[in-house]
């Protein structure tokens, strides 16, 4: 399996692409660059000694078989509006976080049609979009060092077949489990619940996850 990472120069991107690579995945690294997609796509690689190429958004969405979104939510929609035709038929996994940031500190923006990807959803009618990934720690995920990541990824979509595969991917990564969080209607909590998580990282001086107990 090739893994797109839109995004993977940001420091989410980066982190799960390396994780990925570790295990044994091909990964492309998409920018709006090629030149910088490529320069991640070797700093990647000298770290997870993997299978890590880059290229430009449209390069990296028509190579890869299953595509992560991992872009600023300012630049979410005209991405992924440009790149409609290369992610057709295809998983797309959103994992954006719609936030606002003020002297109180972060908080969910309202989004039109819900959530990030809800707009996903719309705008990229052909393609097979999921949510998942919200709440990794970018730091964890890129030091090798942390064998084993403590965390649950919750997992969302209205196709099952496409949310069991994202929980696979989530599963290759030592420590982590993928559970299935219920249809895409309801990515919007998951996504804003990222605003809590940051607040007790910043309290707590931490690198905090989730942990779905009983399961």
């Amino acid at each position: 399996m090739t893994v797109g990472v839109l995004g993977g120069t940001g420091a989410q991107g980066r982190g799960l692409a390396i994780r990925w690579a570790k295990a044994g995945l091909r990964v492309v690294i998409g920018s709006r660059k090629a030149e910088r997609a490529q320069d991640a796509a070797e700093e990647i690689a000298q770290v997870s000694g993997g299978d890590v190429t880059g290229q430009d958004n449209a390069g990296c969405a028509a190579t890869a078989d299953i595509v992560l979104a991992a872009l600023p939510w300012e630049g979410h929609a005209d991405t992924l509006t440009s790149l409609r035709a290369e992610l057709s038929g295809k998983i797309v996994i959103d994992c954006v976080n719609p936030l606002g940031f003020d002297k109180k500190g972060p908080y969910p923006l309202a989004v039109e049609e819900g959530s990030a990807a809800q707009q996903a959803e719309s705008l990229l009618p052909d393609s097979r979009v999921t949510a998942a990934f919200h709440h990794v720690s970018a730091v964890v995920l890129a030091d090798l060092s942390v064998q084993h990541v403590d965390l649950d990824v919750l997992v969302l979509g209205d196709d099952r077949e496409a949310t069991d595969v994202v929980r696979e991917l989530a599963d290759v990564i030592p420590g982590v489990r993928g559970i299935y969080g219920g249809r895409l209607r309801n990515a919007h909590q998951v996504e804003a619940f990222t605003a809590n998580i940051i607040a007790i990282n910043r309290r707590y001086k931490a690198h905090a996850g989730l942990r779905i107990t009983d399961v």
